[in-house]
């Protein structure tokens, strides 16, 4: 039986009529939880994640996340090759069509932003997979998110960067354009019957909020509960990273990894839930695991920007429950904001790098000299052909600790990896500069090796470029069955915090210890464009105001000075005790745009975990490795 054709586009409207109505009017019973289990956290996860929640989640819903801006351009240069490329071909060509079958049977509802850059394009191929295998689902598209035909109309002085303030790119030089919707849109697609529901660049957590709204018959005035659900899909978003992934205390679960779990939110209609993970898989759900996710790429936590709430998880509690099982409750919504977040993504000349190994005694001064040999060269044969010079220049010998910084131990290493990389507006000159790398391996000191197979290539640089837009200038439709509704209530004071700024300062007689933060807090680091944020949640609450305390404005500068170049802002959650860190201009321009090793700031947690805290004796005593007759913590990553 070939597969009904159900084309969902977005829209800032909601309907009249209730979620728990049918579409014939009978009375539908709304449920008492809803099971979402979270299988993709960016285009290249593990294809493990599907089967494993088919057999053993009891699942309603499963959502895949896809997107990010580096994804978007890349797809962006796929459909300009192809018109029926643009989306996360392996969506369709291993998740659905190795487990169709099974979620068919089980009546799972899918909700994925795979569509990409074409949203269209996806679903037709999904559609002709159901109808391969002879099965009756129906597939919705939800549109209105390109707006990349519109780049000339940006370009008129008054869309400026919504961070830097820069001037809107050359439209010539534009790869995409999305505005980033809501859950709205993707739930009017259920509501009308489909199984799957395919869209292009919307929030990450929408396509959980999606499966509430059409659930449980919310309507957009509901701010906590959209709330809870937003924070629900923010914690899954990223697949294991809620089981154990990236998790401070990995020595835990280093021994299942290999099998680790992908999470399950549990939610119930007043937006609380549950997180918890299939039964028989490797990781561990815990308030480390739950709480590091929670923090993961926000801002302020008070004020979290999303189409449709404006989210405050300051005041959210963990708590847990059973093994591998967290209750979170406490968060608290306001008004939607006016406009939406619109990201462009645009070529900004072409880049090239090269990592070379060298080992031996003072394998760092040799991988340096040779790495300027090579760029010593470059510039004279930029100067001979009137090409100009190198406009960016990144030289990181891995192995040195130089992501260390200021912290870094100066015991020199006999083994480096050099990694040199450079960006010019001509591709002819970063091409000019690979060659010159390869060219210098017999010319430069010992101890080299690493070279084999073919020579790198020149690639684009591709930045990021965002602003808001109004929401009534992006033009939407609907369909017609969907009826007219109340438009979306426009945000007040969204800058507001109404929330304990920062823990009282501690004060105590007792002797103080000098304690590594790994010991007092699980901590995890993470990127939005050019700003890098690092979670910190205290494994206590007794231990959240002397972290406070310790973990300064002027301690966190010091320990990224080499990297950071704009402002530090540090965010208080009373709920937990946890404060969020957030650098400006701390990622070389962030993604695709950085010349660097981690240009997501990936690993900035592992330099702050080393920060001592002095805590009082009284508060630590009780830490395994604490030594009475010294006062000393042993330093090292194993957690409490």
């Amino acid at each position: 039986m070939g597969a009904s054709r159900l084309d969902a586009v977005a829209t800032q409207t909601y309907p009249e009529r209730p979620f728990g109505l049918s579409r014939k009017g009978i009375e539908v019973i709304k449920p008492d939880l809803i099971r979402v289990g979270g299988a993709s956290g960016y285009w290249g996860d593990a294809d493990m994640a599907t089967p494993q929640l088919l057999s053993g989640g009891d699942l309603d819903y499963i959502v895949y996340d896809y997107l990010a801006e580096v994804t978007m351009s890349i797809m962006a240069r796929a459909r300009s090759r192809s018109p029926e490329l643009g989306y996360a071909t392996d969506f369709v060509s291993v998740a659905m069509k190795e487990n169709l079958e099974e979620i068919a049977r089980q009546g799972v509802k899918v909700i994925s932003n795979a569509g990409g850059l074409n949203p269209s394009a996806c679903a037709a191929a999904l559609r002709e997979l159901i109808s391969e295998k002879g099965l009756d689902l129906k597939v919705a598209v939800v549109l209105g998110d390109d707006l990349t035909s519109r780049a000339s109309e940006f370009a008129d002085g008054a869309h400026q960067e919504m961070f830097s303030g820069a001037s809107f790119p050359d439209p010539e030089s534009i790869a995409s354009i999305n505005a980033y919707l809501g859950a709205f849109p993707i739930a009017a697609a259920l509501n009308e019957g489909a199984d799957i529901v395919v869209t292009g660049r919307c929030v990450d957590s929408a396509v959980t909020l999606a499966a509430c709204i059409h659930a449980f018959g919310w309507n957009a005035n509901e701010f906590d509960k959209i709330a809870g659900a937003s924070l629900a899909g923010h914690i899954i978003e990223c697949g294991p990273q809620a089981t154990g992934g990236n998790y401070t205390d990995w020595r835990d679960i280093a021994e299942s990894m290999a099998d680790i779990g992908y999470p399950i939110a549990s939610i119930e209609p007043d937006g609380a839930f549950e997180c918890v993970k299939p039964a028989g898989t490797g990781g561990t759900v815990t308030v480390g695991t739950v709480g590091e996710q929670m923090l993961y790429e926000i801002g302020d936590p008070a004020t979290y920007l999303l189409p449709d709430v404006t989210c405050d998880f300051s005041e959210v509690i963990l708590e847990q429950v059973g093994e591998d099982r967290v209750r979170v409750t406490g968060a608290r919504g306001r008004e939607a904001p006016s406009s939406f977040k619109v990201s462009a993504t645009y070529f900004d000349g072409w880049r090239g790098d090269v990592t070379l190994f060298y080992y031996g005694e003072d394998a760092k001064e040799r991988a340096t000299v040779f790495a300027n040999v090579a760029l010593k060269r470059t510039q004279k044969r930029l100067r001979d052909l009137n090409l100009g010079p190198i406009d960016d220049i990144s030289m990181e010998a891995i192995g040195s600790e130089e992501h260390y910084g200021a912290s870094a131990r100066n015991a020199p290493s006999r083994e480096v990896a050099m990694r040199v990389g450079v960006k010019h507006p001509s591709r002819e000159a970063v091409a000019i500069f690979l060659k010159q790398v390869n060219g210098a391996g017999l010319g430069g000191p010992p101890g080299l090796t690493g070279f084999g197979g073919a020579r790198s290539k020149p690639s684009p640089v591709v930045r990021l470029h965002s602003f808001l837009l109004d929401k009534a200038k992006v033009e939407q439709s609907q369909p017609s069955t969907r009826g007219s509704g109340a438009t979306i209530t426009k945000a007040e004071n969204l800058d507001a915090s109404p929330v304990e700024a920062a823990p009282r300062d501690p004060e105590t007689d007792e002797e103080l210890v000098q304690c590594p933060l790994v010991k007092l807090a699980y901590v995890r680091s993470g990127d939005k464009g050019d700003k890098a944020n690092i979670g910190v949640l205290p494994r206590q609450k007794a231990f959240a105001p002397w972290i406070w305390k310790a973990l300064d404005e002027t301690l966190i500068c010091h320990l990224f000075e080499h990297f950071n170049s704009g402002d530090v802002q540090r965010f208080y959650l009373p709920g937990t005790g946890a404060m969020n860190i957030v650098l400006h201009e701390a990622l070389g321009g962030g993604g695709m745009a950085s010349l660097r090793t981690d240009p997501q700031g990936k690993g900035f947690s592992q330099i702050l975990l080393e920060a001592l805290v002095p805590v009082p004796v009284s508060l630590v005593a009780e830490l395994a490795d604490f030594d009475r007759s010294t006062g000393a913590i042993e330093k090292q990553h194993s957690g409490v």
